[in-house]
């Protein structure tokens, strides 16, 4: 509760700071805006009216010069006063004395005032008294990690009943990181995390959006999750396939090179779900389809085969055929299209009180492909606690990410 109390306070309080200087920055641009506006009325309006004032200032100190030199023509010696009346009568005459310029009528002059409405303040208090609110507790929660080979499936539950859900947001981040990132938005309620790193500790918080919103709900409380599965690997190397970087897609390549690509190490334990998704190449479709091509487990790694329909081996061809032992069951799937998951479930039968020593070891099998399954019982002479996986396509364009 301290540590949930304490994050509040720092989040509201960077919120609210971080709105103060937005609010100021926002003022001081409106103001600075009106301030521009009036200086540019002001001289714009104010432009003609000096030039008028010029011109009647220049007209009477014209008149007024002349004026005076009249005076000193009618009061000066009756010799020079010819001379001086001569003067004064050509000046007069190239000087228009009887002409003003035309003086802006005073409705015509611009009076500036500034026009303020107090309803933003209203506006603004009511506003800011809505704005945040504070949850005690978040509408969704985490429910469950399930561990996966190289990722972990996360699960969350709705906890509010008058919370109506229209899509949920998952985020995660390793323990040493500082910020979380998102890795899921959608309406589901479980998500398989990919790319985890084995033994490595994982903090997963999820949120909300109610139906017809657009902002999210308070998260839920962080928890952590782990995965000591080693992720799913296909063998390097092998000619005819490419792999991704993290080599849990292959992606079967022109070359006319055939065989069976096998797991890089018997990674797939009874009691886990091993999955096979087609996903789009390059030239966004699937390869050209063969009876050969097959998805799988087996026993052991066997070269020189060209399909994982063989002995020791359960697989899907891309037909929708169910191959147990090489031999083609009356059961089947759909066929395996771009965009198609397949998926395994094993689980061991036991056989009698004694176990599997001395007799056959059979393992119940569940193949689902496009919501429908396939359920048998697969007997070997062995006990297996670990198997591979394979899978083998003639023709490229064929791409395989397996988790």
């Amino acid at each position: 509760i301290r540590e949930s109390a304490t994050l509040t306070r720092d989040v509201l309080e960077q919120h609210f700071n971080d709105l103060k200087g937005t609010l100021k920055k926002l003022l001081d641009e409106r103001l600075m805006s009106l301030l521009q506006e009036v200086d540019v009325i002001e001289q714009e309006s104010i432009k003609p009216l000096d030039e008028c004032q010029k011109l009647i200032e220049h007209g009477v100190s014209t008149a007024d010069d002349l004026l005076r030199e009249g005076e000193s023509a009618v009061h000066g010696d009756v010799g020079q006063q010819n001379e001086k009346l001569c003067i004064f009568t050509k000046k007069a005459l190239h000087i228009q004395l009887d002409s003003l310029p035309e003086v802006p009528s005073l409705v015509d002059v611009p009076c500036l005032s500034a026009q303020l409405d107090d309803c933003l303040l209203t506006i603004l208090k009511n506003q800011i008294f809505r704005h945040g609110t504070v949850a005690s507790r978040p509408p969704v929660q985490l429910e469950e990690f399930v561990e996966k080979p190289g990722g972990i499936l996360v699960r969350w539950c709705k906890v509010d009943d008058d919370f109506i859900p229209q899509d949920y947001r998952l985020q995660y981040r390793k323990s040493t990181a500082s910020h979380f990132e998102d890795v899921y938005v959608g309406s589901e309620t479980e998500f398989i995390v990919l790319h985890i790193d084995p033994n490595v500790d994982y903090q997963f918080r999820v949120c909300a959006r109610g139906d017809g919103r657009q902002e999210w709900s308070p998260w839920s409380v962080p928890q952590i999750g782990c995965t000591t599965l080693v992720p799913h690997e296909w063998t390097a190397g092998l000619e005819g396939y490419s792999l991704s970087s993290r080599r849990n897609i292959a992606l079967r390549n022109d070359s006319q090179s055939c065989g069976v690509l096998y797991s890089k190490a018997p990674t797939y334990f009874c009691g886990q779900t091993l999955t096979f998704r087609q996903v789009l190449s390059g030239i966004e479709t699937v390869g050209q389809p063969d009876r050969r091509d097959s998805l799988g487990v087996c026993v052991e790694q066997q070269n020189g085969y060209d399909s994982l329909q063989r002995d020791k081996a359960v697989c899907v061809s891309t037909n929708g055929a169910v191959f147990v032992n090489g031999k083609e069951m009356t059961n089947q799937l759909p066929a395996v299209t771009s965009g198609s998951t397949v998926t395994f479930d094993m689980e061991v039968v036991q056989l009698g009180p004694s176990g599997n020593e001395g007799g056959n070891f059979k393992l119940r099998v569940t193949i689902s492909s496009n919501n429908r399954e396939v359920v048998f019982d697969w007997v070997l002479d062995q006990c297996c606690g670990s198997l591979y996986f394979g899978c083998s396509f003639s023709y490229p364009g064929w791409k395989v990410l397996v988790f």
